[in-house]
């Protein structure tokens, strides 16, 4: 199957790196209230408190985070987020239920927003209503579905913010489901893109690690696509994603390394983990599975 387990999910790293540009691209009449010139301030741990880590199942990822407002009226905002993989019957009460349990913890309502990554054009929540005797609870949230860009094609083609970027790759791997030879292509343009627009080597290799978590292809398919890739960058003259195949070979030559020997393939993640290198680079030069990877790195970085 071309679907991948949830936990290793990059929306988690791009929302923490591009937050603002998240909420400007999808929730632009929000972006225009809050002072981005203060860093958004990440309340994962709290979160985690107040919600339990249950099945992530239908879930990308979920985060709380502070920002602070323009005006002085209210100094800061809270916005939990959920990014939402398919559809749910159950969706609107959690987000009714971390509502609440935000509420409780801080006094203060967030603004509760979610992005739908879902394929049903119907599947629309935005409320979830309880009654009681006597007893009303009517609750709204915020939400964009990623669907809905489809129309906004060549619109967001020219948008420098990431997230248009994201969604195009995100409909481009809904379409391309059962053709992995034009999702092959559309792999490579996407990335072509990130590198006429003129964007960091940081953003390209953070890019180019959802795009591949989002886009899998066939091995055959993925070794073209990475030869290409390789091309491409050898033509422009940088080596933003390709080099770390390099380096890998290099701190395995070093290592004098035994051709598949376990130990070696962990020392070379573990230098590229120091090096702040992607994981899902570090995972095609060392062929070892992402979860071993998030270990390491847990082991490198504890809390």
């Amino acid at each position: 199957s071309m679907a991948r387990q949830n936990n290793d999910t990059p929306w988690k790293k791009i929302l923490r790196l591009y937050f603002p540009q998240a909420i400007q691209f999808f929730f632009p009449e929000l972006a225009q209230t809050i002072n981005w010139r203060k860093p958004p301030e990440f309340l994962d741990k709290e979160l985690e408190q107040i919600v339990p880590k249950a099945d992530q199942g239908n879930r990308y990822v979920d985060k709380l985070v502070r920002v602070w407002n323009l005006d002085d009226t209210r100094q800061w905002l809270l916005i939990h987020l959920e990014v939402q993989a398919r559809k749910e019957s159950e969706f609107p009460f959690r987000m009714l239920i971390y509502s609440n349990r935000i509420l409780d913890r801080y006094g203060i309502l967030a603004t509760s927003l979610a992005i739908l990554c879902d394929n049903s054009p119907t599947w629309r929540p935005t409320t979830c209503e309880l009654t009681a005797p006597f007893t009303r609870h009517h609750f709204e949230f915020g939400t964009t579905k990623l669907l809905d860009y489809k129309t906004q094609e060549p619109t967001i083609t020219q948008s420098p913010n990431p997230f248009a970027w994201i969604t195009l790759a995100h409909l481009k791997t809904q379409a391309t489901r059962s053709d992995p030879h034009t999702r092959k292509t559309w792999k490579f343009a996407l990335m072509r893109q990130l590198y006429d627009r003129g964007m960091s080597g940081p953003d390209i290799r953070n890019l180019y690690e959802f795009v591949d978590w989002t886009m899998m292809l066939p091995e055959d398919l993925e070794t073209e696509f990475w030869q290409e890739l390789k091309a491409f960058e050898e033509q422009q003259n940088v080596t933003y994603v390709t080099n770390a195949e390099r380096i890998g070979k290099e701190i395995g030559k070093q290592e004098g390394r035994q051709e598949g020997a376990a130990e070696t393939a962990t020392a070379i993640a573990l230098k590229m983990l120091k090096k702040q290198m992607d994981l899902g680079t570090i995972a095609e030069v060392t062929d070892l599975p992402i979860e071993q990877i998030q270990r390491l790195q847990a082991e490198l970085n504890p809390n």
